[in-house]
């Protein structure tokens, strides 16, 4: 399994509690495959520069291998903030998807009529319980990703203290993406609000 993987599991596993949003999961699985990619020895970091490996390391994750096919392989390169709002678009739904078409989701039996059916949830899998247990672990990183987007307390200051580098600066790239998109939310909270009172009139 990887940091995305176990990342989307929990979050479903946190749903019932701490439902969040899937476009902050999104960006959040985008920073979290940047993390594995490093841990791989895909890529590294120039500053906040994502700069591919001089070869391509064996990904067993097709998702994984896909975000390393996507890289951008020419100078400057991509920074990681403009990654995870490029390779983040849609992401949390091609997460459910491939665990779905790889047997690790269920549906939830809904009581009543026999024809619909609950929301996703993981199924009973060794994934399943490899992700719970690392989460339950508090592992540093899967924490921290998880804190940013709200589905559990932020992890003590010196948790990532032993992190590289280069994972830091991703994790506070993903931060200020959540930032961001929260303000367009507000932002366009406020002009929606201002239309309505526009069509009510006074």
């Amino acid at each position: 399994m990887t940091t995305p993987r176990d990342l989307s599991i929990a979050a479903m596993d946190e749903a019932p509690r701490r439902p969040v949003e899937q476009g902050d999961l999104s960006l959040a699985l985008a920073g979290a495959e940047v993390i594995d990619l490093l841990g791989a020895g895909a890529v590294t970091l120039d500053d906040d520069r994502i700069v591919p490996g001089g070869h391509r390391p064996a990904l067993a994750d097709r998702l994984l291998d896909e975000a390393a096919e996507s890289l951008v392989r020419e100078a400057p390169y991509e920074s990681v903030d403009d990654w995870l709002w490029r390779r983040g678009r849609g992401l949390h739904a091609a997460y459910v998807a491939a665990l779905e078409a790889d047997g690790q989701l269920t549906r939830e039996p809904r009581r009543g009529l026999s024809f619909r059916t609950g929301r996703t949830l993981p199924a009973d899998t060794p994934e399943h319980r490899q992700a719970t247990e690392r989460w339950a672990s508090d592992e540093p990183v899967l924490a921290a990703l998880g804190a940013a987007v709200g589905i559990r307390d932020e992890p003590a200051e010196d948790s990532l203290s032993a992190a590289d580098e280069a994972v830091v600066t991703v994790l506070a790239s993903v931060h200020d993406a959540l930032r961001e998109l929260e303000a367009v939310r507000q932002r366009r909270a406020i002009e929606d609000a201002a239309f309505d009172n526009i069509w009510r009139g006074p």
